[in-house]
C-alpha cells in the first residue's frame, strides 16, 4: 500500500508562516483558532480565541482569520459551517478537492487562492517544519477577504468558484 499522505493526529500545532499575512496586507479583528498572541505575534489580529477557549463555540465578530485544526475526518466541517455563516474573513484549509467537506464548502467561497509551493508551517518550537503532504488553499468570504487574496495572488493561483444558477 502506498502512503499518499501522512496521517493526521500527531499534532495540530502548526502555525501559518508570517509571509502569508505580509502578502495579504490586512488586519483581522479576530483569530478564531489561535494558539495565542504570545505564540504567534506575527498574526495581525486584534483578538485571539485560543484552543482552550473553543473558538468554534464562541460568537465571532468582524473580519476573521481562521486556520482551524486540520486533524480528524470531517473535523473542519463545524469550523467551515461557522466561517461561511459568519461571511467575513479568510480561512486556510488543506486543498483536499475530492473530500466531501471540500465539495460542500469550497464553492461557497467568494475567491480561492491555491498556495504554491506548499507552505512550510511554523512548528510549536518556532521553526519551519517540513513540507506537508498536502497543499493548502485560502478561502475568502466577503469583499475584504477577496481584496486580501487578490493582494496575495503572488502566493499561488486565484480561482473564482462557479456557482450554479438558482
Amino acid at each position: 500500500m502506498a502512503l499518499h499522505e501522512q496521517c493526521s493526529g500527531k499534532t495540530d500545532e502548526w502555525y501559518t508562516p508570517p509571509h502569508v499575512f505580509d502578502a495579504m496586507g490586512v488586519e483581522f479583528d479576530l483569530d478564531v483558532a489561535s494558539p495565542g498572541r504570545d505564540v504567534v505575534p506575527w498574526i495581525p489580529a486584534e483578538a485571539h480565541y485560543t484552543s482552550s477557549s473553543l473558538g468554534v463555540d464562541r460568537p465571532w465578530y468582524g473580519f476573521v482569520w481562521m486556520n482551524p485544526p486540520f486533524g480528524g475526518r470531517n473535523g473542519l466541517m463545524p469550523w467551515l459551517t461557522k466561517f461561511f455563516a459568519h461571511g467575513n474573513g479568510v480561512a486556510l484549509v488543506p486543498d483536499r478537492t475530492s473530500a466531501p467537506w471540500w465539495q460542500t464548502y469550497a464553492p461557497r467561497a467568494d475567491l480561492m487562492l491555491f498556495v504554491a509551493p506548499k507552505l512550510k508551517f511554523i512548528g510549536a518550537n518556532g521553526l519551519p517544519g517540513p513540507s506537508p503532504a498536502q497543499g493548502t488553499a485560502l478561502l475568502a468570504a466577503g469583499p475584504r477577504a477577496v481584496a486580501a487574496l487578490t493582494n496575495a495572488s503572488r502566493l499561488g493561483v486565484l480561482v473564482k468558484p462557479v456557482r450554479e444558477a438558482a
